[in-house]
C-alpha cells in the first residue's frame, strides 16, 4: 500500500521510471531462450501422482564441445521459489547460466506447488487434498522422481545445489533413501536449513505467534501465497521506479531479508514478478510445528492426532529426521545475516552431517544474497566450479 501511495501522484516520479526488463512476463524457459541459451522441459510424475516440470540448459551458448559427456549439476529452489531462482540475473551472474557456460549438463527442479509443478494426475488445485503436503513428501517422492529421471536421461550421478529449503529436502531425502544417496556426487548447500527455531524473519515470526487453530482460519487449507497476476502488476507499475525500488524490495523480500548493496537493483522487477511462486499452507504449518518444537530437532510433519500420526507413520507422534546414516559428501555456504537460516540454527546443523568437506560463512549475507549476490560467483560459484571440476 506504500508503494501504491508514493506511486500515485505519478508525474513527480516519472522521470525516475526506468525501462522494463523483458523477462518480467516470460516464463522460465522463455526467460532462458531470451539470453540465447538452448532450454528443455521435462514433466515427471511422483509416485504420489504429483506432476513436476524439470527444466533443462543442455549446454552454454558456445556449444561446450557438444560430442563430451558434459557432469551434470542438478539445482533445487527454495521456499516459495522456482527454477527462475536460478536465471534471474544477468547471465554472468545466474548460477544457471554461469555453469552451462562452464561446460556443465544444467537441471533444475520445481516441486510440487510452485507455479510450474501444479498439475496431478487426477487432483485440482481446488481440492485440498491436492494441498496436503508439506516438504515431507518434497523430499520422499519429488526429489526422487525428479533425480532419478536425471539419472537415467545423462547416465550419470549427479551434482546437487540446494538453497532454502531445496536444502531441507536433501539433508531429508539423502539421509533416508540410500539407494537415492548414492546417486548424488557431492551435496552443495546453500543457505542450508534444517531446524528454523531461531530464525529472526519477523513477518514469520509473527504469524507463527498465532495459536495454530487461529492461524490455519487465516491461511485456509490450500495454497500459500501463490504466484498471481499481482506479481506482474507490482513489477511493471510499481516496482520499476527508481525511487522506490529499495522499498518494493523491503517489502517483496520482508520475510527474508533485503541488502540492496549486493542486488542489481535494475532486477527488483523481475524477482518482483516471478517471487514469491506459491507452496502449501501445509508447507507453512509444518515449519511452524518446527519453530515451536521444544528440542532443536526436525520431525516428520505432525497430521494433529495420535490415529493420524498412526496412519501416516505406524507410530502415534511424528519420528525425529537423523542425519548420521547420510554419508554424501557435502559443502556449505551459510550468511551471518540470514533471517530463515539462522547462524545459530547452521551451528546445530553442521555436526550432525557426517560428512562435511567444506563450510564457508560469509558474514554479511542474508538468505537470498546466495541466488541473486552480485558477488555470488565470486563468493561462492566459482568456488562450485573448481570443487567439481577436481572431483575423481
Amino acid at each position: 500500500m506504500t508503494a501504491f501511495m508514493i506511486q500515485a501522484p505519478g508525474t513527480e516520479c516519472s522521470i525516475l521510471e526506468k525501462p522494463e526488463n523483458p523477462e518480467v512476463k516470460l516464463n522460465v524457459s522463455e526467460m532462458i531462450r531470451y539470453w540465447k541459451y538452448p532450454v528443455e522441459e521435462y514433466e515427471v510424475e511422483t509416485e504420489d501422482s504429483y506432476i513436476l516440470t524439470l527444466v533443462r540448459i543442455p549446454y552454454g551458448r558456445m556449444g561446450n564441445n557438444l560430442s563430451a559427456q558434459r557432469p551434470v549439476v542438478f539445482l533445487q529452489h527454495g521456499l516459495l521459489a522456482t527454477a527462475t531462482s536460478w536465471v534471474s540475473n544477468l547471465p554472468n551472474n545466474s548460477l544457471g547460466f554461469i555453469l552451462a557456460d562452464e561446460g556443465f549438463d544444467v537441471w533444475m527442479g520445481n516441486s510440487r506447488g510452485c507455479t510450474y509443478s501444479l498439475k496431478h494426475a487426477f487432483l485440482s488445485t481446488n481440492s485440498t487434498q491436492y494441498w496436503a503436503f508439506s516438504f515431507d513428501e518434497m523430499a520422499r517422492y519429488d526429489l526422487p522422481a525428479s533425480i532419478d529421471y536425471v539419472v537415467k536421461k545423462t547416465g550419470q550421478k549427479i551434482y546437487y545445489v540446494g538453497h532454502s529449503q531445496g536444502t531441507i529436502i536433501g539433508f531429508l531425502a539423502f539421509s533416508t533413501l540410500p539407494k537415492l544417496a548414492q546417486q548424488i556426487k557431492t551435496f552443495f548447500a546453500l543457505g542450508p536449513a534444517l531446524s528454523i527455531k531461531y530464525m529472526r524473519s519477523i513477518p514469520f515470526i509473527l504469524l507463527f505467534q498465532l495459536p495454530l487453530p487461529s492461524l490455519k482460519y487465516l491461511l485456509g487449507d490450500k495454497d500459500f501465497l501463490p504466484e498471481t497476476v499481482l506479481n506482474k502488476y507490482l513489477a511493471t507499475k510499481v516496482c520499476d521506479n527508481e525511487a522506490i525500488g529499495v522499498l518494493c524490495g523491503n517489502i517483496i523480500f520482508s520475510l527474508t531479508g533485503f541488502d540492496p548493496k549486493n542486488l542489481n537493483m535494475s532486477r527488483i522487477d523481475v524477482y518482483a514478478s516471478h517471487n514469491p511462486a506459491g507452496t502449501s499452507v501445509q508447507n507453512i504449518v509444518h515449519f511452524y510445528q518446527g519453530y515451536h518444537e521444544i528440542q532443536e530437532i526436525l520431525r516428520a510433519y505432525d497430521w494433529g492426532s495420535p490415529k493420524e500420526n498412526l496412519a501416516h507413520y505406524n507410530q502415534p507422534f511424528p519420528p525425529t529426521y537423523n542425519l548420521s546414516t547420510m554419508k554424501v559428501p557435502t559443502v556449505l555456504w551459510s550468511g551471518l545475516r540470514d533471517l530463515l537460516a539462522d547462524p545459530v540454527d547452521v551451528s546445530l546443523l553442521v555436526p550432525q552431517i557426517p560428512n562435511v568437506i567444506y563450510h564457508k560463512i560469509i558474514s554479511e549475507y542474508d538468505h537470498l544474497a546466495f541466488i541473486f549476490g552480485t558477488d555470488a560467483p565470486q563468493r561462492i560459484y566459482n568456488e562450485i566450479i573448481r570443487m567439481i571440476k577436481e572431483t575423481p
